[in-house]
């Protein structure tokens, strides 16, 4: 049956209707970047109070900034908006719900002005973000706004058309400041440390290009809360979609999967006001940094630390490679030697439980994680989730060798052929930059470690961490995952 408002009181059973009239929303939140992980995260938070009868003028608008957010898009409008959201786990009967928070969804390319309007719609009072790790157009290696994009040249010339997300929240800001409407509150969704201040850098240096005195309005008006998301969240494929067509007769265009498990921790810092998300779960609090180091650090970084091993040794899900015993205890060892020393203790988490839960959830068979997912973008994400512990380490005269495989596996990765030969694509956007940089073998070290924005200048600078690297990029080179893991474990 096909998923849409005249068939969504036809379906039943196991699947959770929303119990709120999509009619009687009005939107208060529009979001750009509508991925799989929004839908099953901020959607899902928002969908579980309108069911409570609450934040029925808090639904979402979605905003797509690419070409192919098209997809989405469609996908959504065929079946009014609405959703499934399948979770999947080794127990049995998990929850499957239709999500109608969201109420629409714009793209910049059909009409730029349709766009800013909606941002400055009085109505709308938070703004959020998932637009990736890479998408603040921040310099990993200096910290500073990258103004010579192209992107963020054309926006500086035409203001009235923009392309980017910082030219668009720039012209809907200055709309409202010029009709005396309140600011809104822009809240980042993505996995980088200290999200909500990268945002208000990256939105402060575009504005100060563009209008001084509109930066000056947007420092004191606008709030950038920081936030800790967590939730596995694969791509969509089409077994998910036939599962649930054959399971539960829903007829999805693009249902979300993901686990179980769900966590957002955000700074409670809102100029215009929010849904009383804490009803349904979220953790509010003054400080988000020892959670966000925590979940960064132990998850984000105990992915990437077993996510390049399990692909070269021929693996393509998460599950599998922490079925290998010794990609298993090399990620525990990760997390507790290198990892753990390193985090500041975490209000109400025990850290030894939070490790154990983080290994359950990698192990989720159900869920089949991608390792190509979690692969991708390694550029953008070495900067974040393993160059710090790498800095901390060097600073401490920690041992290297475990940490140092990761960025070695990383390497070799970007050669584009496993262990047993066969060969994948490089998901980055900066694929052909990085595979540049491994080419050839003997120039390896200076190359990659050499990338500033990438490593820093503390990594390729330190002799113990660059020896390390030497050690386990020519041990996965000639002796393969399986006995380079057995030498560093010692088995």
């Amino acid at each position: 049956m096909k998923l849409n408002r005249q068939q969504l009181s036809r379906l039943g059973g196991a699947v959770a209707l929303p119990a709120y009239s999509p009619d009687a929303l009005r939107q208060g939140i529009v979001h750009i970047g509508v991925g799989g992980f929004h839908r099953a995260h901020q959607a899902a938070y928002t969908d579980a109070l309108m069911n409570q009868g609450e934040a029925l003028d808090w639904a979402i608008c979605g905003v797509g900034l690419r070409a192919e957010d098209r997809a989405m898009r469609d996908a959504l409008a065929s079946q009014d908006y609405l959703y499934t959201l399948v979770e999947l786990g080794d127990e049995a009967n998990l929850p499957v719900r239709v999500i109608g928070a969201i109420s629409d969804m714009l793209l910049a390319e059909e009409s730029p002005q349709a766009l800013i309007d909606k941002l400055a719609d009085p109505a709308i009072r938070i703004v959020s973000l998932t637009i990736t790790e890479g998408g603040y157009c921040i310099d990993d290696s200096t910290g500073e706004f990258l103004a010579e994009l192209p992107v963020i040249a054309h926006d500086l010339r035409r203001p009235e058309s923009p392309q980017s997300v910082f030219g668009f929240l720039c012209a809907a800001l200055a709309k409202r400041r010029a009709a005396g409407i309140p600011a809104f509150t822009l809240m980042s969704c993505d996995n980088l440390p200290h999200n909500g201040d990268v945002t208000r850098k990256a939105l402060l240096a575009f504005a100060h290009l563009a209008d001084h005195e509109l930066a000056s309005w947007i420092d004191h008006h606008v709030s950038f809360p920081n936030a800790m998301v967590d939730r596995i969240t694969p791509m969509t494929s089409a077994a998910h979609r036939q599962q649930l067509a054959e399971q539960h007769g829903v007829e999805d265009a693009w249902p979300v999967v993901c686990e179980p498990f769900v966590q957002w921790v955000v700074e409670d810092k809102f100029v215009s006001g929010r849904p009383a998300w804490e009803e349904v779960g979220v953790q509010f609090t003054d400080d988000v940094t020892p959670y966000e180091e925590m979940k960064i650090k132990l998850l984000n970084g105990s992915h990437l630390a077993l996510t390049y091993l399990g692909f070269l040794k021929g693996y393509r899900f998460v599950h599998e490679t922490l079925n290998d015993p010794l990609l298993r205890r090399y990620v525990r060892d990760f997390m507790d030697l290198d990892v753990t020393p390193q985090l500041a203790p975490v209000p109400g988490i025990d850290l030894s439980t939070y490790k154990n839960t983080l290994i359950e959830r990698f192990s989720n068979q159900a869920i089949a994680d991608q390792l190509e997912r979690v692969c991708s973008d390694g550029s953008s994400k070495f900067p974040k989730f393993i160059v710090p512990t790498l800095n901390r380490l060097i600073e401490d005269g920690r041992p290297l060798e475990r940490a140092a495989l990761v960025v070695a596996a990383w390497a070799l990765y970007l050669r584009g052929v496993d262990e047993n030969g066969a060969h994948y694509r490089i998901a980055d956007p900066r694929a052909a930059f990085c595979q540049s940089l491994v080419a050839d073998d003997d120039q390896v070290r200076e190359r990659l470690l050499g990338v500033e924005a990438i490593f820093g200048t503390a990594i390729p600078q330190s002799a113990a961490f660059v020896a390390a690297f030497e050690l386990c990029y020519d041990s996965l080179r000639k002796l393969g995952v399986t006995r380079t893991l057995q030498t560093l474990l010692g088995d």
